[in-house]
């Protein structure tokens, strides 16, 4: 078993034995990373983030509404959501369950999931279970539906495999941004660090 599937499947353990109930079958685990806005577009902008990272939440506070009004909402860009693990303890905790939840919750849901993540944030660190709960139910997911989803080992197999796939592309750090395959140092960026990087690539 990867190092990274230990670690996914000890967090989860601690979420899931607060519900009282084991996994079995759940709907969920898609292969294919998210995407927003115009698949045909020029540039594509990749963003590797985990809903547990502080630094992601504030990028995604701070920059993302601009980033998305700008890019996103008129088609200029292709962004595609990448999911990472980092970090220790609640924060993986947070992570796993969440991106676990946000698949469950569909393509059409995912991003509403994923908002409400980084919104919701500090609140979850401390108290995981509970935000986390709330969120899925703001979802139109049952209490059993969640407990379900963030105990399917074939939808953890799945986020593990997506996990370790991009840490053998050389992403171990989060938020890492790529445009037009391209990295950029790890790390917060402003706008208009990103505006600069959209244009060279001729966006």
């Amino acid at each position: 078993m990867s190092r990274v599937k230990m670690v996914v499947l000890a967090a989860l353990a601690l979420l899931v034995a607060s519900c009282g109930q084991k996994g079995g079958g759940a709907a969920g685990g898609l292969p294919d990373d998210m995407s927003l806005g115009n698949p045909q577009a020029k540039v594509t902008v990749e963003e590797y983030a985990s809903v547990g990272c502080p630094i992601c939440g504030r990028w995604y506070q701070e920059v993302y509404p601009a980033f998305k009004a700008k890019y996103i909402d008129t088609n200029r860009i292709h962004f595609v959501s990448k999911e990472m693990l980092v970090g220790g303890g609640v924060e993986v905790q947070v992570a796993a369950s969440g991106f676990l939840m946000a698949r469950c919750a569909g393509k059409d849901k995912y991003f509403a999931v994923v908002d409400s993540l980084y919104k919701n944030q500090e609140q979850a660190f401390q108290d995981p279970r509970g935000t986390l709960t709330n969120i899925a139910r703001s979802m139109g997911m049952s209490d059993a539906q969640f407990n379900t989803c963030v105990s399917d080992e074939k939808a953890i197999q799945a986020l593990n495999d997506r996990v370790e796939k991009h840490n053998k592309e050389g992403v171990n750090s989060t938020p890492t941004f790529v445009v037009n395959g391209k990295k950029m140092e790890a790390g917060y960026h402003s706008l208009d660090e990103i505006d600069a990087m959209i244009k060279a690539a001729g966006g």
